[in-house]
């Protein structure tokens, strides 16, 4: 409150009644007296003060008590400056008026400008007025005015015009009732005019209703609680465009030097330029996180279609509403010819783009993706486009095509884009946003057709392995038995199981092989690594093994020979080149590719049911006895094919009538997720019952053991024994005389007749008697003869010489030479082989009722002349 001494005003003039209404009152609140420091004291004829106002006593720091009675001069100024105020004082009292800065000392505790304490010096301004008393004496009425307060309300005011005269951002204030008080120009020069025009407006004024509302609503806010409002986002035209204005709106209440509210500072920034580059900065930032999802979710599969539904897994919603995938029919039914770029319609025939399939579709909208246009394509359909149409023009061209959205539908725009790998387009991509999403710009173009291009490359990769792995397979399996294996004194069942499609195939195989004397050899192999070098190495390995077979060889020596051959795979010239750079340096040796292989190899013999195994690092064959259970057979496994310096060793195991052997390849024991052993154990676990049927027993150890891990093939052989029963095998020991040979035609004969085949005795003798001739011609020690009785007629006989019979063409001339190409003529087959004691020379006739027709004798004879 601003306060006037009464006795200073007691001057006899009219004085009460509406005066005293007027002026002796309460400063109403925000009256200037609130800003600055006023006080007033008066003094008397003798110089002397004789009152002190209470603002007096809060300005200097002294109560009326102790300013009542003191000289001024001396009580407020300091030393050096007294003599000066005493004169000052002398004027004063002569009655002249005087206004001037006097310095005084502060108060103790009020600090002045410069920060110091007690004692420090402020200073006031100071409006002296000469006064009368009652009696005529001159006296003063001193008015008091703190300078420092007025500083800063220069300060405050200068700061004041600064903000709304040279602030770059655009200032409002607003009344209590939220309508502008003040603009500064940078405002008027963005909403027209000067800064007068606005006010008394609202923000209804000067943005749209919904964001006006939405301001008046934060305004009063701010005006009730006090709280202030930082970077509130504010959109709306700018009034002499339709672009879209973004501005940034601090507020904050101000107050009254009382601390009253008085309304709301706002300062905006327009931040459209700034919003524009953080959103190109976060369509770059979720272009390549976009990126980084494909690279990391795209191709993971070799399978085309979920190649397609990965890349709109990707896009759906974070780049598009709704997306498409075709591919062209010819690409997945494996065509070997697939469409450039420039071939992928039919111009010639006018009848659109070639065939496609849509393969995968996905959409972030909940209602029909088109609404009031075409039906959408089904997944799975083939369709083509028409020959003008956009997308068969991408598909054409290779280009991405736009294609805006027709009145009335849900799409907004479109993005045809082809996929393209390797100048060949694979399909179509289309990426559509619907109405009210951002449109498409060149960014999301450019991303549309990186992220095509990165499917298409998976997609086309995709192709050409499985293409790969096809005709792998294909090989693979014409290179396997064909059918059922068939063998004399064995039931056998098998089977082969690829690996899947994202595994290439495999170097397994199995085979059986029919020998002579009604024996059987039975392997199973694995050629290390996957893929087509792999079939192609295993279907060398099998022919080989076959070959070898067909000479009845041992089967130690025939893996000798296989691993020879093993070794020879990876270098032009053969064994001995394999041998020539394995002796060069390590840099010449790293030119030739290593093949190496397990194998496990078995000859069974039907008459003794004995079987000898010989194994090449490959896993141990397992064997169910009637009334036992199953265990690993103990053959020393040897070294794998292709390495190499090793010998074989083999193991002769005598089988009882019906017992299981099981052959293996290691697919259908391990995995990542089964270790050897267990799976070993599992093997052995699954073989319980030998008298089972073999295709169950196969079933059962496929279902039982984890085969379908899909990481390796697998291959399984399963065989029963049936040995040849007594009564179909004949063995006689024959005299080294000629009359042995006669011998050997009764025995012959008589079996013959035994067994109801008469109708081969007549051919059996003359053939028995040939080779009998031929034992006591040019063989030694003891001759034996024995017939097997089968699913064919086996007539072998043996003698301790090591020379094989040859056969050879007999000229015209010749009296002899013509018996071994009689045997020829005659039997089905025939050949000659070594035993540990000397050769057995056999031949095989079909029975009668056979598939095989029988050769005439007489036929045959005449057809040697």
């Amino acid at each position: 409150m601003s306060e006037i001494p009464a006795k200073a005003m007691a001057s006899g003039r009219p004085s009460e009644g509406a005066m005293d209404d007027a002026m002796w009152q309460n400063s109403p609140p925000g009256s200037i007296y609130d800003y600055i420091k006023v006080a007033s004291f008066s003094l008397g004829p003798d110089g002397l003060i004789d009152q002190w106002s209470t603002r007096a006593e809060q300005l200097f720091g002294i109560s009326a008590e102790d300013a009542v009675g003191k000289d001024p001069i001396e009580a407020f100024v300091p030393p050096h400056l007294r003599e000066r105020g005493q004169r000052k004082m002398a004027e004063i009292l002569d009655g002249r008026e005087w206004t001037g800065s006097v310095p005084f000392r502060l108060p103790a505790g009020e600090g002045g400008d410069d920060g110091g304490g007690a004692g420090a010096i402020g200073i006031a301004e100071v409006y002296v007025m000469p006064t009368e008393n009652e009696t005529g004496e001159r006296a003063a009425l001193c008015i008091v005015v703190d300078v420092r307060a007025l500083r800063r309300i220069e300060t405050d005011l200068a700061a004041s015009q600064a903000i709304f005269g040279q602030s770059p951002f655009g200032f409002l204030l607003f009344g209590t009732d939220l309508k502008v008080q003040r603009a500064n120009k940078r405002f008027a020069s963005v909403f027209g005019g000067h800064a007068d025009d606005h006010r008394g407006r609202t923000v209804h004024d000067y943005l749209p209703r919904h964001e006006a509302d939405r301001l008046t609503a934060a305004l009063r806010r701010v005006l009730d609680t006090g709280e202030a409002v930082n970077e509130m986002q504010i959109v709306g035209p700018s009034p002499h465009s339709s672009e879209r204005r973004h501005w940034s709106v601090n507020l904050y209440r101000v107050h009254s030097g009382s601390g009253r509210p008085i309304g709301v500072a706002g300062i905006g920034t327009d931040v459209t330029r700034r919003n524009a580059a953080a959103r190109e900065a976060a369509l770059a930032r979720r272009n390549l996180a976009l990126l980084n999802e494909a690279g990391s979710r795209i191709g993971n599969s070799l399978d085309l279609e979920t190649t397609a539904r990965e890349l709109l897994d990707v896009t759906v919603p974070g780049f598009c509403d709704l997306a498409s995938v075709d591919l062209y029919q010819g690409l997945l039914e494996d065509d070997d010819t697939p469409t450039g770029i420039g071939g992928a319609t039919r111009a010639d025939s006018g009848s659109g783009s070639a065939a496609l399939r849509r393969v995968a579709f996905a959409s972030a909208v909940a209602d029909a993706p088109f609404t009031g246009g075409p039906a959408p394509v089904a997944v799975g359909a083939m369709h083509q486009y028409a020959f003008s149409s956009p997308c068969a023009e991408a598909l054409r061209t290779g280009r991405l095509k736009y294609v805006p959205g027709e009145g009335g539908q849900l799409i907004q725009s479109t993005l045809a884009v082809p996929m393209v790998a390797h100048d060949t387009v694979v399909g179509l991509a289309q990426f559509s946003r619907t109405k009210g999403s951002e449109p498409f710009g060149d960014r999301d173009r450019a991303l549309a057709v990186e992220l095509a291009s990165r499917a298409a490359v998976s997609m086309d990769n995709a192709r050409l392995y499985r293409r790969e792995h096809q005709r792998a397979l294909i090989l693979q399996r014409s290179l396997l038995p064909p059918g059922a294996p068939v063998a004399a004194g064995l039931d056998i069942a098998c089977r082969y199981l690829p690996g899947n499609a994202a595994t290439e195939v495999g170097g397994d195989w199995f085979d059986v092989i029919e020998l002579p004397g009604h024996r059987t050899a039975l392997v199973v192999g694995d050629v290390m690594g996957r893929g087509l070098r792999a079939a192609v190495a295993m279907g060398e390995l099998r022919t080989a093994v076959r070959t070898l077979a067909l000479l009845d060889l041992e089967p130690a020596e025939v893996l000798s020979a296989l691993d020879e051959i093993a070794r020879g795979l990876g270098t032009p010239g053969g064994v001995q080149q394999a041998t020539r750079v394995a002796a060069r340096p390590a840099q010449d040796a790293d030119l030739s590719e290593v093949y190496l292989a397990t194998c496990v190899y078995a000859v069974y013999d039907a008459v003794t049911r004995r079987c000898t195994f010989a194994n090449a690092g490959h896993l141990l064959p397992v064997i169910l006895e009637p009334g036992e259970s199953a265990l690993m057979l103990d053959v020393p496994p040897g070294m794998p094919l292709g390495v190499g310096g090793e010998p074989f060793e083999e193991v002769a195991v005598d089988l009882p009538e019906g017992a299981l052997l099981a052959l293996y390849t290691d697919g259908l024991v391990e995995s990542r997720d089964q270790p050897l052993d267990e799976g070993l154990h599992a093997l052995v676990g699954a073989l319980t019952d030998p008298e089972r049927p073999l295709e169950d027993v196969c079933d059962h150890v496929l279902g039982t053991l984890d085969t379908h891990h899909g990481e390796d093939d697998i291959a399984l052989l399963l065989a029963r024994v049936q040995g040849l029963p007594a009564t179909s095998v004949g063995d006689w020991t024959l005299p080294r005389e000629p009359r042995g040979v006669g011998h050997a035609r009764e025995f012959a004969r008589a079996k013959l007749l035994g067994w109801d085949l008469e109708p081969l005795a007549d051919t059996t003798e003359l053939l028995v008697s040939e080779l009998v001739t031929n034992a006591l011609r040019y063989g030694e020690g003891e001759i034996r003869l024995r017939l097997l009785l089968d699913r064919t007629l086996v007539c072998e006989v043996w003698d301790s010489g090591l020379v094989q019979p040859r056969r050879r063409r007999a000229r015209v001339t010749d009296e002899g030479g013509r018996g071994l190409q009689l045997v020829g003529l005659l039997s089905a087959a025939w050949g000659s082989r070594r035993t540990p004691r000397g050769k057995t020379v056999w031949f095989e006739l079909p029975l009668p009722n056979g598939d095989s027709a029988g050769v005439d004798a007489t036929e045959a004879l005449l057809s040697m002349f």
